[in-house]
């Protein structure tokens, strides 16, 4: 993360494909009913547009005053591990459905 943040350019391409991503997934996935699955899947694309348009609107010192903040290094697994549950449980659904 401080090796992307430290490389503005790079940073400033990750940042419009995920909310180019994230976009796509609101405007071609907006369900908000019909079970836990959409909903799931319509929040991940509104937190993924929210994130990209957030780190594109900071400046580049906030941005890792923000990285700091977060303290990857320390809380890797956690951060990990969140992503790991959600993402086996929409594979988990995903096959099932």
């Amino acid at each position: 993360m401080k090796a992307l943040v430290a490389n503005p350019p790079l940073l400033l391409f990750v940042e419009v494909i995920g909310l180019a991503l994230g976009l796509a997934m609101v405007l071609g996935h907006n369900i908000w009913s019909g079970g836990i699955l959409p909903v799931v899947v319509t929040l991940i694309g509104w937190l993924i547009v929210i994130r990209s348009t957030v780190l594109l609107g900071l400046s580049p010192e906030a941005t890792v005053k923000l990285v700091d903040s977060l303290q990857y290094e320390k809380r890797f697994y956690t951060y990990m591990g969140a992503t790991l549950v959600v993402g086996l449980y929409l594979t988990y659904a995903g096959f099932s459905a």
